[in-house]
């Protein structure tokens, strides 16, 4: 099977780790790649936001299935064009199209998808106009949550202690923080609780349970500092019991799949349920398109099944029969970052030790955001390196994945040093970041 992947950071240097280990493949092309990337596939230069560049490439190259990474791609049309372009029926693509892909480009429409199929989700009110959206926090008491609807890249929430912080973020969105992603924002209850991450491959009509895993997206240690695309993340989440599992695919994943075919717009791909479980019940915070990032990497650290045919069962419409097979160990991830991120960074900086990091018993590294050039290796983003680990508890998994760390050569990085606090049980935090936003 020929594929060809798109994106470039560290989820789809997993994704290309993963899927490089299959038999059924015959050819891994990667489309724009990146370091990591590019020793697992054969690199295509062209952008993930050019749609019609992909198109045209895949025809060229006469790949079997497309396998997307980001959503924006998903956001712009690229399962559209894919299916569109074909004579023959199109070509396989994993990924909703663009009109599926509303349960993630615009957080109001997955609040109306969910109330049409009674999926239990926070209670909100949509907004465009500053003073109506501010009349609306003044009716409601702290903590508040504000969000961009449209996508933001990870920080387009803001959870205010107080009236005079929810206030400011409603300026803030309002007057174009996010561009066109906050033209129209979503003010919703909050919800106490844990927060989860589950992941469902979906072909249209049915639902086969991935995993969860929790995450962390505040910069700092302690749940401190802004909101980021994700500083670290575990699996398996001892929160996220069989019994929050089966009440999750029955409440939420096989209600808003039925109710997305109902619409005409049939879900195809994974589907991301970013959940805040209290006492056992969970209620969905929102949707994702696509795998979660960091999430995704130790998902596939603990994937023991072929990851490939069933991203092609999916793409073509019948998961019937399939099923996954789990590692009974624990992984966990620790991401080192740009000083600065998620705000401005610089780039550049160089990278060493990573040979020896990499020794380090069940550790892998994949690369988010680097530049290698003449056997150097270069900082070239925000998030930049992903360190993983697995090993038969969570707590010994960390130990790897900060000793593997220890052995990086990068004074402008920083990382979380408290990953998996909440299945290590430290002291909790009350927080609801949102999955992606």
């Amino acid at each position: 099977m020929k594929v060809l992947l798109v994106g470039g950071g560290g989820r789809e240097h997993a994704l290309a780790w993963k899927i490089a280990q299959s038999p059924q493949l015959s050819k891994l092309y990667v489309a724009p790649g990146g370091a990591g990337l590019n020793r697992l596939g054969e690199t295509i230069d062209v952008s993930p936001d050019n749609v019609s560049g992909i198109v045209d490439i895949s025809k060229e190259i006469g790949v079997d299935l497309v396998v997307v990474g980001p959503e924006a791609p998903l956001a712009a049309g690229l399962a559209d064009a894919l299916d569109d372009a074909f004579e023959d029926g199109g070509i396989a693509c994993f990924g909703p199209r663009q009109g599926a892909a509303k349960l993630e480009t615009s957080k109001s429409f997955m609040k109306e998808v969910c109330a049409a199929c009674s999926a239990p989700t926070a209670s909100f009110g949509r907004f465009s106009d500053r003073a109506e959206a501010i009349a609306f926090l003044r009716q409601r008491a702290a903590p508040y949550v504000v969000k961009a609807d449209g996508l933001a890249a990870g920080k387009g929430v803001t959870i205010a202690e107080t009236l005079a912080e929810a206030e400011d973020a409603v300026e803030r969105m309002l007057g174009g923080q996010f561009g066109a992603a906050s033209s129209e924002i979503v003010i919703e209850q909050f919800l106490p609780g844990e927060e989860a991450s589950f992941f469902a491959l979906c072909d249209g009509t049915r639902a086969l349970p991935l995993a969860a895993a929790q995450d962390h997206k505040r910069a700092f240690d302690g749940d401190q500092g802004p909101n980021t695309g994700g500083m670290g993340a575990y699996s398996p989440a001892p929160v996220f019991t069989p019994e929050v599992e089966q009440k999750v695919m029955t409440r939420i994943i096989n209600p808003v799949l039925k109710e997305m075919a109902r619409r005409g717009t049939p879900y195809r791909g994974v589907l991301y349920a970013g959940l805040m479980i209290d006492q056992g019940e969970p209620n969905l915070i929102e949707f994702n398109v696509r795998f979660g990032d960091p999430e995704c990497q130790i998902l596939m650290r603990r994937m023991e099944s072929d990851l490939l045919p069933l991203l092609a069962h999916a793409a073509n419409g019948d998961l019937s029969g399939a099923s996954i097979k789990w590692s009974p160990q624990a992984a966990a991830i620790v991401v080192m970052a740009a000083e600065g991120y998620p705000g401005p960074v610089n780039k550049g900086d160089r990278i060493g030790g990573l040979d020896a990091a990499k020794t380090v018993d069940g550790v892998e590294i994949f690369y988010a955001g680097v530049k290698e050039k003449a056997g150097v290796t270069n900082a070239n983003g925000g998030r930049v390196l992903n360190i993983t680990a697995t090993a038969d508890t969570l707590n010994e998994a960390l130990s790897r994945a900060y000793a593997s760390i220890e052995k990086i050569d990068w004074p402008g990085g920083f990382y979380r040093r408290d990953i998996g606090w909440r299945a290590l049980k430290s002291t909790p935090t009350r927080e609801q970041t949102g999955a992606s936003a």
